[in-house]
């Protein structure tokens, strides 16, 4: 209608805004934060949370952004994931990195298979271990793993009628 070109304009302004506070941050962690870092723990925090703030950049870029910022994404959550090996496999750090891979993998590389082998091995290793879990930890790596769980399930039943309706 009348107004597609007013809100078109509108959404342009807002993204631009967005853009301006994603990229301070993430220049502000590639910059400073990650080089200061000297644990596995802190790396793999702020590597994931980069990752994040790509894939908040993805959700509303289009065209060629989206791929710039999709393969940033990618790249950043890999090398994480690869800092995250350190941890224990029920750290609540790197359970909170597997539970965003997975997001991403399913909700802007459109993988539900990925996402889903992601999120099950994450989950199956963190159960494995999760006597070993301390009471400070046992909370926080509960409650991702419940959030890692309901994806799993959703995800699951998602594949499953898809499969179903192409019999």
């Amino acid at each position: 209608g009348k107004h597609t070109p007013l809100l078109r304009d509108y959404k342009k302004k807002i993204e631009e805004e967005l853009n301006k506070f994603c990229n301070d941050i993430l220049n502000l962690i590639t910059d400073q934060i990650l080089k200061a870092c000297t644990t596995a723990e802190s790396k793999v925090f702020f590597k994931k949370m980069k990752g994040d703030y790509y894939r908040y950049i993805s959700e509303y870029a289009s065209g060629e952004q989206h791929s710039k910022v999709s393969q940033e994404a990618l790249a950043v959550y890999n090398d994480a994931t690869t800092d995250a090996e350190e941890l224990k496999k029920t750290n609540p750090i790197r359970l909170g990195l597997a539970l965003n891979f997975s997001v991403f993998h399913y909700e802007v590389l459109n993988d539900p298979q990925k996402a889903c082998s992601m999120a099950k091995t994450a989950f199956d290793d963190a159960i494995g271990e999760i006597e070993e879990l301390g009471d400070d930890e046992y909370k926080d790596s509960t409650t991702i793993m419940q959030l890692i769980r309901d994806n799993l399930t959703l995800w699951s039943s998602e594949l499953d009628e898809g499969e179903g309706g192409d019999n």
